[in-house]
């Protein structure tokens, strides 16, 4: 499940051709797979880049893809997931994440300058891990304590990697060893948890979600919230920003924390898609504040923001049993209106989860035969236009 047959001989001269437009999968990569200098943002050729994929897969639009670029690199290096196994990218080139067994399926969520990956993987017995990993390695390196796998996780440029575990309770880990755990805010509800630990800048603050859900008995309701939470780099004791809104049934989701200190993520009201992008910022003393969505669309979320020149991506969205127009992937560039990327085919749904300072954007796009292919938007503020309703 981890490898391919070799090639040689006119199969290996025809798949080096083949690998120019759509990459080829190899087992984990050679050992020297090093990222490759990138244009600057200034001199890049605005495209759709589409890379190359294991088998191929539909778009779910009520939940995680089975395709897609999930984080950024330096150079041509990208990471995510293809065919729902955890891969990296150089260039176009898809390389499969060689899992430990009897792991079945997975994803690797971020990638810091140095090349140091995170990701999780799946066991076929409903368990699995979390683990780091490098391009060319021929082996990944599981992470103690990481059993939660319904999270999220990042790494930053000094390689402190973020996620928590099935407790509820928020891990940092440097060189494979965890340093540091994580609480809720002092002025969060009693049986409060670290629900998400979502992001972290190279400054060492942490951004991620706590939430209260719980059944008082002794005044029969449940009690039910989320806490938008950044971790200060310095230790501190964790901050509660201010909420977003308010209302029966909603979330806030954070997703990312720019090198300012900015976090973005998206707001989910009731049980249906109805999700709103908002974005806060240090010191958070005032309430999170959202740019809408593009017309028509009534929902959206923010998934990504840029390190430093404040570029954030998401979805746009219509409900899925209302859909009356495709997903769309939307980028913000920290005024105006949010705007959307092109699509890779007419009418056909994209999602955008990554967003780098050289101008990239990572996400997934459906071609015109329905296919779900991992991506790649160059220079893509450059390509984002006003929607029409």
């Amino acid at each position: 499940m981890n490898g391919t047959p070799s090639l040689s001989g006119r199969a290996a001269a025809a798949a080096a051709a083949a690998a120019v437009l759509a990459g080829v999968v190899t087992a984990a990569g050679p050992a020297s797979a090093a990222p490759s200098a990138a244009p600057s943002a200034a001199a890049c050729t605005p495209r759709i880049q589409v890379l190359g994929a294991i088998g191929s897969s539909v778009y779910n639009p009520g939940g995680p893809q089975a395709d897609g670029v999930i984080g950024l690199g330096k150079g041509n290096l990208s990471v995510g997931v293809s065919g729902g196994l955890p891969v990296y990218w150089t260039g176009t080139t898809v390389h499969k994440v060689p899992l430990t067994a009897p792991a079945a399926s997975g994803e690797v969520l971020a990638v810091n300058k140095d090349g140091l990956m995170v990701g999780r993987a799946f066991t076929t017995g409903g368990g699995g891990y979390l683990f780091t990993y490098r391009a060319g390695a021929a082996a990944l390196t599981p992470l103690p304590g990481g059993d939660e796998l319904y999270g999220e996780a990042d790494v930053n440029d000094a390689g402190y990697v973020v996620s928590r575990n099935r407790a509820g309770v928020g891990l940092v880990w440097k060189d494979g060893q965890k340093v540091r755990e994580l609480a809720p805010p002092a002025d969060a509800p009693p049986h409060s948890f670290v629900d998400l630990v979502t992001g972290i800048n190279n400054k060492g603050d942490i951004a991620g979600t706590a939430k209260v859900n719980y059944y008082d008995s002794d005044h029969d309701q449940q009690l039910w919230e989320s806490i938008p939470v950044v971790w200060p780099a310095d230790g501190g004791p964790a901050k509660s920003l201010a909420p977003s809104g308010g209302g029966l049934y909603q979330e806030s989701r954070v997703q990312d924390i720019d090198e300012s200190g900015r976090v973005v993520g998206y707001d989910w009201y009731g049980p249906g898609y109805a999700y709103k992008p908002w974005t806060w910022t240090a010191p958070y003393t005032a309430p999170g504040t959202s740019p809408g969505t593009p017309a028509p669309f009534p929902y959206g979320t923010f998934e990504a923001i840029s390190p430093t020149t404040n570029i954030s991506v998401g979805t746009a969205k219509f409900h899925p049993d209302e859909p009356t127009r495709a997903d769309q992937a939307q980028l913000w560039k920290g005024t105006g209106p949010v705007l959307v990327l092109p699509r890779l085919a007419a009418d056909k749904p994209s999602t955008a989860t990554a967003v780098s300072d050289d101008g990239r954007v990572g996400g997934a796009a459906v071609n015109a035969n329905g296919k779900l292919k991992p991506v790649i938007w160059t220079c893509a503020a450059r390509q984002a236009y006003l929607s029409q309703p």
